[in-house]
């Protein structure tokens, strides 16, 4: 997998994180630059950890199914857009309490944002790709998105929520059908 790759499925991870970043930037009447820093961190951290925790139970059982890991790869990134798709026509807005940057509020969205990237870790380790590389990418990115998220629900409100739900969606189901028709091609 190359490092645009990487970077296209970091864009498309981290669409989750700028949504709900959105949503923060919303309910903050003038976010300072500490709130900006609270979003991207914490999302920008999970969104790191899960590929990470993702990649290392992949490897356990990589070898055993080998021979269908483009199959699963496909299919987990294909559920995975397919959500955020799904996600973006959705009509449900999610409530946030009257500070949502505080840690419980926090952890629980960055937990719920980066579940995707668990998923994409198992992927990763069927890539056989260097995932130290691919998790500083994607913690990085989602870290830069989601402080731009705060920002845009700050001045644009949820006009683009979405939209970016949307996008990462068709980014993600795009990468697996090009892991699917390259794998097949090979072989």
């Amino acid at each position: 997998m190359s490092l645009l790759e990487i970077i296209i499925i970091a864009i498309g991870l981290s669409m989750d994180a700028f949504a709900v970043s959105i949503t923060l930037g919303l309910s903050a009447a003038k976010p300072k630059m500490r709130e900006f820093l609270i979003a991207g961190i914490y999302f920008g951290l999970f969104q790191a950890i899960m590929p990470l925790i993702g990649y290392f139970a992949g490897i356990n059982f990589a070898n055993k199914i080998q021979h269908s890991d483009h199959w699963i790869a496909f299919a987990l990134l294909g559920f995975i857009g397919g959500k955020m798709i799904k996600e973006s026509f959705s009509k449900d807005e999610k409530k946030v309490s009257t500070n949502p940057f505080l840690f419980k509020s926090m952890i629980l969205l960055a937990i719920a944002t980066s579940i995707d990237a668990l998923a994409v870790g198992i992927t990763f380790a069927f890539l056989k790709i260097n995932i130290f590389m691919a998790i500083v990418i994607i913690g990085c990115t989602t870290f830069c998105i989601s402080m731009g998220g705060v920002k845009i629900g700050n001045i644009f409100g949820v006009k683009f929520k979405s939209k970016a739900e949307f996008v990462g969606g068709i980014i993600l189901i795009a990468l697996g059908f090009k892991i699917l028709i390259e794998h097949l091609l090979s072989h």
